[in-house]
């Protein structure tokens, strides 16, 4: 399974948040930011941040996808 971002990137897009807004606001890095866009794994201390400045769940950031080669 791969994670995908897609429900958090929506999300800032309706909040009229860029990625850096979004850093600052969460008090992550920008290093997080950049994980998150190539569609990689971050920690859960990360995602509950972003969850407390956004007031959301994380089941509205992340969602767990079939992987490339699962779909085969």
């Amino acid at each position: 399974m791969d994670v995908s971002y897609k429900r958090l990137w929506k999300l800032l897009i309706d909040k009229d948040m860029k990625k850096k807004d979004l850093a600052t606001v969460a008090g992550i890095s920008q290093s997080s930011v950049a994980k998150m866009s190539r569609g990689e794994p971050i920690s859960m201390d990360v995602l509950l941040k972003i969850c407390s400045a956004l007031q959301c769940d994380i089941g509205d950031l992340v969602e767990a996808v079939p992987s490339k080669d699962e779909e085969k």
